[in-house]
């Protein structure tokens, strides 16, 4: 590890701009920095791409795509890229895996996508909004309701428990530090009603409500796939790409065809998300499923997350559905096999494992439906790890404050940001490492141009048979995906000759497509006896050339996904 970053900490932008460039200094033979864009607030946008430059530049090579911190609170994800970069430049020459994928492969590598949020969240004052700072959809001031905000100047923002005979709440007769749901026929007790921390602008003394927050974007809501305008998706801007972090990205990845693969990471669930949002798995080509489970099995013994579909286990209403989001877009558009990786699950680390433990049966995945409804006991065992893993942190004993507007009140509840919004620091680095390991894992299933031969046959007087096999020796075929065929998102492979001074080409042409190579990925699982492997991974590319002995002819395979193989032949 670099000596100047820590993985028990968080950072800044100032503070992780300086280690981002710090690591390209160290490491310029596998790390170059550069700005993709600027953010609403101005700041540049942070790309790292990494690869052994030795062994050919990046856009040459396949190349897979990781981003964090699209949402401002969600600052693990920005750790989460960290880890990886620093991984890949620390461990190539001596890690087997990382020096493969760097000698051969690339990856773009954007830690965090919207940094004018990230400084709130960061303020001495925090302020903890879904994403960019802009005004949106109104660049007007809120004039009534409760703006939640630091009170008692101890730097966070937590509940406060408002005596109310109308409350809905009252303390656990178990656990008195623990709120619990009062009985719907029940009365004559001591109730409370619960609001964020913060005063009240215009408070007519009678009626409580929450100030939506001016700034009403959420930057995951903004990709190009399945948009929709504001009234059915919130957050989502006035059009696909309109705002500059979301059109950082989609600049950069459309202009990098060489891009096979994706994570973008977020908080929290400990969940690992793929397409799609909007559909069931059955409208989805069978072959591309069955090649997402495969990659999401492997990623579940790596990492313990789940490997979940957003439409069959992660909604947040079972009627709604999300739109405009990255996975989505990146598979439906491009082709590409792009996940979402929701880091950090403090109720597994609380020991409630549904949904987690492996024999957790089917359709009783509770990852966003444990916030609306779960069993006492799970408070319990919450309150039990926040005591004893967090030092008391993570739940705040409830404190007398005399609030300017509502009187005597009490302050206290959980600390999302310290428990739930990402990892406690001390777990920070064992949460984030396997995360590192399945998105190396992951880029080396892309497909990948190597020279099987390359000769040139005398046939005659001053006449020539070249030729130049190619195999496509990765997992994934050239094209990846099903998806990318249906949406033709891909381009054939480019096969090109250049001949010696004096020579000229009597069959083929200078510059020929030819189709897609096949991968492993798409085969049987068991070698049956009608199994027959042929060599669909293989194209066979033949010229007649003209010329004089002793000449040399310069032969290139390229595909956009695959990477660019060269090599030279000597007329005989």
């Amino acid at each position: 590890m670099s000596d100047d970053i820590r993985f028990d900490a968080y950072y800044p932008y100032a503070e992780l701009s300086e280690r981002l460039h710090g690591l390209a200094a160290s490491y310029p033979h596998l790390l170059k920095i550069e700005s993709i864009g600027k953010s609403h607030e101005g700041r540049d946008v942070w790309c790292m791409t990494a690869t052994n430059f030795a062994t050919g530049p990046a856009e040459e090579k396949p190349a897979f795509w990781c981003d964090g911190n699209i949402h401002a609170t969600e600052v693990s994800a920005s750790s989460a890229c960290l880890y990886l970069l620093n991984k890949l430049a620390t461990g190539h020459g001596s890690d087997a895996e990382v020096t493969r994928a760097l000698d051969t492969r690339a990856f773009y590598i954007v830690p965090r996508v919207n940094p004018d949020g990230a400084e709130l969240f960061f303020a001495a004052k925090p302020k903890y909004i879904r994403s960019s700072t802009r005004p949106y959809p109104y660049d007007e001031e809120p004039i009534e309701g409760l703006k939640p905000e630091d009170l008692d100047g101890d730097g966070r923002i937590l509940t406060m428990r408002i005596p109310d005979p109308n409350g809905p709440w009252k303390a656990s007769a178990e656990e008195p530090r623990l709120l619990v749901q009062r009985d719907p026929i029940e009365t004559g007790g001591t109730y409370y009603r619960l609001l964020p921390e913060g005063t009240l602008d215009n408070w007519d003394g009678i009626t409580l409500s929450i100030q939506r927050n001016k700034e009403g974007l959420d930057l995951n809501r903004n990709f190009p796939a399945h948009w929709r305008q504001e009234g059915e998706q919130y957050g989502a801007g006035p059009f696909p790409g309109s705002e500059p972090e979301v059109y950082n990205l989609v600049k950069f990845i459309t202009s990098h065809p060489n891009i096979t693969g994706g994570m973008t990471f977020h908080t929290f669930s400990g969940v690992l998300l793929r397409p799609y949002g909007t559909h069931a798995d059955d409208t989805m080509p069978a072959e591309d499923l069955w090649t997402y489970q495969a990659i999401g099995k492997v990623g579940t013994e790596m990492t313990g997350y789940p490997a979940i579909s957003v439409f069959h286990d992660f909604k947040y209403h079972p009627k709604e559905v999300i739109t405009g989001v990255f996975d989505d877009w990146m598979y439906d558009h491009l082709g590409v096999y792009a996940w979402t990786v929701e880091i950090w699950s403090p109720q597994r680390q609380a020991g409630i494992t549904e949904g987690f433990d492996k024999d957790t049966k089917p359709g009783a995945f509770k990852f966003i439906g444990w916030s609306r409804d779960h069993p006492f006991e799970d408070d319990l065992k919450m309150l039990k790890w926040s005591d004893t893993e967090l030092d008391g942190k993570g739940f705040v004993d409830w404190t007398p404050f005399t609030h300017p507007q509502l009187g005597a009140i009490e302050i206290g509840g959980w600390d999302a940001q310290a428990a739930f919004r990402n990892p406690p620091s001390k777990f920070l680095e064992k949460e984030i490492a396997p995360l590192a390991n399945w998105a190396i894992w992951h880029s080396l299933l892309s497909p990948k141009l190597e020279i099987h031969s390359a000769t040139a046959e005398r046939l005659g007087e001053g006449t020539y048979l070249v030729r130049l096999v190619v195999d496509n020796t990765g997992w994934l075929p050239t094209y990846i995906s099903k998806k990318a065929l249906e949406k033709k998102a891909v381009r054939a492979l480019v096969a090109e000759i250049v001949l010696p001074e004096g020579a000229t080409l009597e069959s083929g042409k200078s510059r020929e497509e030819s189709g897609q190579l096949e991968g492993r990925a798409y085969k049987s699982i068991a070698p049956y006896a009608w199994t027959a492997d042929t060599t669909a991974e293989r194209v066979k590319l033949e010229w007649i050339v003209r010329g004089n002995a002793g000449g040399t002819v310069h032969l290139t395979a390229r595909h956009e996904r695959a990477g660019t193989v060269r090599a030279e032949v000597i007329l005989p």
